[in-house]
């Protein structure tokens, strides 16, 4: 039935067997399994299309659409990326490094950085910092010094 349905990418929170996943290949059909729920939620709401609980009534609309799928390996750990979703608002970002303590001070200004655009555009208003501050009063200092 997902062979008679169109599609070109199975994923499941269960398991899937050798014999199914040979199958699916032979079809050119990538499977995965044991994808979290939260997971199979986000894609489908990105890509348009629905968490089956079964495939007796699968119908078109239920399919979601991506532009490219690829499998891509980097470092010892593959990944999946679906690009061109209809509906995506989010995106994922890989973090990796030589030692945990990197990765972790990496993620803190990732979120930190992420937090300040995220209030600047709520608020529509920016506060300047790293000196900012200090070198605009310098700036204006100046030209008070220049016009005594």
């Amino acid at each position: 039935k997902c062979v008679a349905s169109g599609a070109k990418v199975v994923l499941s929170r269960l398991p899937i067997g050798d014999l199914a996943t040979q199958y699916f290949a032979d079809h050119d059909i990538f499977c995965a399994g044991r994808v979290p729920n939260e997971d199979l939620q986000n894609l489908a709401s990105a890509t348009g299309g629905s968490v089956q609980a079964s495939l007796n009534a699968i119908r078109p609309q239920d399919l979601g659409q991506c532009k490219l799928f690829e499998e891509k390996q980097i470092g010892s750990e593959r990944y999946n990326f679906f690009t061109g979703c209809p509906e995506a608002h989010t995106t994922s970002i890989i973090l990796r490094g030589g030692a945990q303590q990197f990765i972790d001070e990496a993620d803190r200004s990732l979120h930190d950085a992420i937090c300040i655009v995220k209030r600047a555009i709520k608020t529509g208003k920016v506060v300047g910092g790293g000196g900012a501050i200090e070198m605009e009063l310098s700036k204006d200092l100046r030209t008070y010094a220049q016009s005594i």
